[in-house]
């Protein structure tokens, strides 16, 4: 019952906010349109085919990771506020409680990132399969429960905002630039490819091209097999630092 409530509270949070609805939604709009119009030409002269075809899922898992991540972060502002306190006073483990949390962070991100999908078919975006696409909620709500737990790995470390910049400079935008969102991976040196490897973000781009495109650079078995297993670290983590938070 309790992961119910939390998760139906994340998500009422979200839709009661529209300006953060519309706010979110700005920035992968304009990477869509500005890049995919701008870079488009080049692309396809350099051989790379239509660019919007490429860069349509990267962009819906750059929408996923920083709303993910957002909403992990609010553990931040229910700290400072007392809605924390609250939540953690209740006779239930901390573990389903961060659980709870989670699931309706990663459900919000995932709704973000089937917007993004959506508007990415007026643009001219188009999947490979419709079956397949279904399939894509699928890798998006892994990706979202990815980055919404690490989003509360470390908020629970972090006692105020001030610690969010460095976050988002020195963990979230290399994340997202180093996962191959905007770019091909196929013919970058072996030094570059281990950093893109390393980065989890790129499985869950890589899985997105290959349901939707049909065009996975791993592989789309590996891809789910990192995602998965990372999920399970990343949350088995995030329920331990959130366990330790001091009311």
């Amino acid at each position: 019952m309790i992961l119910y409530i939390l998760w139906l509270r994340q998500i009422k949070r979200y839709l009661r906010s529209k300006s953060r609805m519309i706010g979110s939604l700005g920035q992968p709009i304009l990477f869509l349109v500005a890049l995919g119009f701008g870079f488009g030409p080049i692309f396809e002269k350099a051989g790379g085919g239509n660019y919007i075809q490429f860069l349509a899922p990267g962009i819906i898992a750059m929408t996923i990771l920083f709303t993910a991540i957002f909403a992990g972060i609010e553990v931040i502002w229910d700290k400072q506020f007392g809605f924390l306190k609250e939540t953690l006073v209740a006779p239930v483990s901390r573990t389903k409680i961060m659980i709870g949390r989670t699931l309706g962070g990663a459900t919000v991100a995932t709704i973000q990132g089937v917007i993004v999908f959506i508007f990415t078919l007026f643009i001219g975006f188009r999947p490979t399969s419709i079956l397949m696409s279904f399939f894509a909620l699928v890798v998006m709500f892994l990706i979202a429960l990815l980055f919404t737990a690490l989003g509360t790995a470390i908020a629970s470390r972090l006692e105020d905002m001030q610690g969010f910049q460095l976050i988002m400079n020195f963990l979230v935008m290399p994340i997202f630039f180093l996962s191959g969102a905007l770019f091909p991976v196929d013919s970058l040196p072996s030094s570059f490819e281990i950093i893109i490897r390393i980065d989890p973000l790129s499985y869950g781009v890589d899985a997105l091209r290959g349901v939707l495109s049909n065009a996975a650079h791993f592989g789309l078995g590996l891809d789910l097999i990192v995602l998965l297993s990372v999920v399970v670290v990343i949350t088995i983590i995030g329920a331990w630092q959130f366990s330790k938070i001091e009311i």
